[in-house]
């Protein structure tokens, strides 16, 4: 059997492909949110984007664990970024709580997912660029995944409650306007990447991930709404920080 030149056969087996089956699977994921929640089938929706940003955030460390990262992977992955976290979870604010506004709450969705776009094209622009990629420590502006859970954080609000707390619609657009502007700002944002353990604090940090994980599993929507709440308060602080004039790494 020939095979083309520069190729081996190792590169087309499943374990390289798996971070582009992830991200295929992301994409699947958010299509069928938008379709729940045109069943009214919210908390469905809700969990689906949840599962595509996890999936997000597996695909590229998976990449480059196999050694399969590549331009067509990383395009692939922002076309999914821009459906699951800048159209699924607008559609699904809008079919839950946005109906009723007319006009301008279709509006609101659009103006989410263009601010989704426009902050996704700004990050593929400066990852490209090494003189605009700096060391990691910062995003500028809120991620696309995070903007999206964040966005969904009302509907945390409303299913952690027997009978649905009452959200009027405007605050609801004003809302998603607001997390919408968080991710094309330029305000420094908190990165994984920055996140750095001794040996000291291993115990202690594996103990807090698992209690995590237990609140997730136990009280999801309560501990999902304290963890907005948290990444909210750590936006605002980086925006003191940054009109103090400190110097923060971004990217």
């Amino acid at each position: 059997m020939i095979h083309p030149p520069g190729k081996s056969l190792t590169d087309m087996t499943f374990v390289r492909l798996l971070p582009n089956i992830m991200t295929l699977a992301a994409i699947c994921a958010g299509l069928t949110a938008i379709r729940f929640a045109m069943q009214e089938n919210y908390v469905g929706a809700v969990y689906l984007i949840i599962l595509a940003a996890v999936l997000d955030g597996l695909d590229g460390r998976v990449a480059r664990l196999v050694g399969s990262d590549s331009d067509f992977g990383a395009e692939l992955d922002s076309l999914a970024d821009f459906l699951n976290f800048g159209v699924a979870p607008a559609l699904v604010l809008y079919f839950w709580g946005l109906q009723g506004m007319g006009s301008f709450g279709w509006s609101t969705v659009l103006a989410f997912a263009l601010c989704c776009v426009l902050r996704l094209a700004r990050f593929n622009v400066s990852a490209r660029n090494p003189d605009t990629c700096a060391s990691g420590a910062h995003f500028t502006g809120v991620p696309a995944p995070a903007g999206a859970l964040l966005a969904l954080a009302p509907m945390y609000l409303a299913f952690a409650f027997t009978d649905r707390p009452y959200i009027p619609g405007v605050l609801l657009c004003v809302y998603l306007l607001f997390i919408g502007l968080l991710m094309t700002s330029r305000i420094p944002t908190p990165s994984p990447k920055a996140l750095r353990f001794s040996r000291d604090t291993l115990p202690l940090t594996i103990f807090c991930v698992l209690l995590v994980t237990a609140a997730l599993i136990l009280f999801e929507w309560i501990t999902l709404v304290a963890m907005s709440a948290i990444y909210l308060a750590m936006v605002v602080k980086s925006l003191i920080s940054e009109f103090s004039g400190e110097d923060i790494d971004q990217v």
